[in-house]
């Protein structure tokens, strides 16, 4: 028996979105890694400073590197070391893009456990990127 299964245009939609979010996050990741290492774009830390830090303890690196911790680094934005991690904020924000694309989808359709769901993973995704609770690695 060859019983096909299709998905659901909520589906499709997720997968499209994070399909093309990720190679716009690698392409990104690459631009900015780019720019930082060929020195068009001047880092915070020079990049022949950073071996001293590779075998120092995280503590050490964020205070004689003067690096901000939490959501501080937008602040550092403008700099090579740091534009780069742009890329790698896309990628860890393409599940909320991804839902709050179907969101609306749901309540069209009426399906409102799917949009309960759907907003409560929005939130604690949001919750959880906002430092606010956790003890956090830095």
């Amino acid at each position: 028996m060859n019983k096909q299964v299709f998905a659901s245009k909520e589906q499709t939609a997720y997968a499209d979105i994070l399909f093309y979010g990720c190679w716009v996050g690698l392409a990104l990741m690459l631009i900015t890694y780019f720019l930082y290492v060929s020195g068009m774009i001047t880092p915070h830390i020079p990049l022949e400073d950073m071996p001293k830090y590779w075998s120092q303890p995280v503590g050490v690196y964020l205070k004689e590197g003067q690096v901000p911790t939490g959501w501080g680094w937008i602040s550092l934005l403008s700099r090579g070391d740091f534009l780069n991690f742009l890329g790698v904020v896309l990628l860890a924000g393409l599940s909320i893009i991804c839902y709050l694309r179907i969101i609306p989808s749901f309540l069209r359709n009426k399906d409102i456990v799917m949009f309960f769901v759907a907003a409560l993973e929005v939130l604690v995704l949001l919750l959880a990127a906002s430092g606010i609770v956790g003890s956090g690695a830095h």
